[in-house]
């Protein structure tokens, strides 16, 4: 159950961020997180990562001057291609909080309208707990070095660091990626330098780490991010979001139903199989006031076996 939930919050991070994009840069400087505490029983140590992109460079765009009494003027920025980059501008806040449904099917199980509560404070917790039929299913809760997860049906604790998971996953994760995922950055760091071109109605943006290829399709006319496609080159195992339901959060724009598509192969039989999660967020908002992060491992759970 907990490797569920793990894969979901992973995925709910993607879905949370890739939409949420800038229609205008309207804050100043970010602005520090005020310092507040959270009660956990485990710390695991300390690691850390850094991801890393593939970057070439953009086709430069051309300039024009003139002679005599008229003054040249500045070149003009390409249409779709700038605009689609002052969309992805990192945002300010303290804290992130989030009500949402999701759904997932596979061919193994099926959870229809199971609820999550996600809040984020920013450079050092990202916290979610999951409800089902009105009953609190797990909570967990991401620091700078660790990701843990309460079964609270069964009474067991997981603990995933960032490095087993990055390896698991063969892309190199850690707290601030994540982060970046759920307020509204690329998967990736992004360099000045990006190779974005176009692609029927999009506006394709490929960035790379290690194994994995990341192909972002942001609209052409609006400017969002519609989907999103990530690949593991060696096994061919795909993660397809698309979103949906666009409305408006404060200066962003943020899509309130995404879908995402898993085909994987399985390591036991080496059959493709797929996976279907649905995530419709109620409501999402950016706030000053700490909303709280309580969390605890009870004494009588036991740490389950990965």
């Amino acid at each position: 159950m907990n490797k569920v939930l793990l894969i979901g919050l992973l995925a709910v991070s993607l879905l949370t961020s890739e939409g949420c994009r800038r229609q205008r840069v309207l804050r100043g400087a970010p602005t520090s997180a005020g310092a507040d505490t959270s009660r956990i029983a485990t710390a695991p140590a300390s690691t850390s990562s850094t991801a890393s992109t593939t970057a070439v460079a953009s086709t430069p765009t051309g300039t024009s001057s003139t002679t005599g009494s008229v003054r040249s003027e500045p070149p003009r920025p390409r249409p779709g291609i700038e605009e689609a980059r002052a969309n992805v501008a990192e945002i300010d806040f303290k804290y992130l909080t989030a009500k949402s449904k999701f759904s997932l099917k596979s061919k193994d199980e099926s959870n229809e309208n199971a609820s999550m509560n996600l809040r984020v404070r920013k450079d050092s917790l990202i916290w979610f707990s999951v409800q089902k039929l009105g009953i609190e299913a797990a909570r967990g809760i991401a620091t700078r070095d660790s990701i843990i997860i309460l079964d609270k049906i069964n009474g067991e604790y997981s603990v995933f660091d960032f490095p087993t998971l990055s390896r698991q996953f063969n892309f190199d994760l850690n707290f601030d990626l994540l982060q970046a995922l759920i307020v509204g950055n690329l998967p990736l760091p992004k360099r000045p330098a990006q190779k974005i071109k176009n692609e029927r109605d999009y506006l394709l943006l490929r960035q790379s780490e290690g194994k994995v290829l990341v192909e972002n399709y942001i609209g052409e006319d609006d400017r969002k991010l519609k989907k999103l496609m990530v690949t593991e080159q060696p096994t061919k195992n795909t993660l397809r979001l698309d979103y949906a339901d666009f409305k408006a959060l404060n200066s962003f724009v943020f899509p309130y139903t995404s879908l995402i598509t898993l085909d994987y192969k399985s390591d036991a039989d080496g059959q493709f199989y797929q996976k279907l999660l649905q995530i419709r967020h109620n409501k999402v908002e950016l706030v000053d006031k700490n909303p709280g992060f309580p969390f605890s491992i009870p004494a009588n759970y036991k740490k389950s076996k990965q």
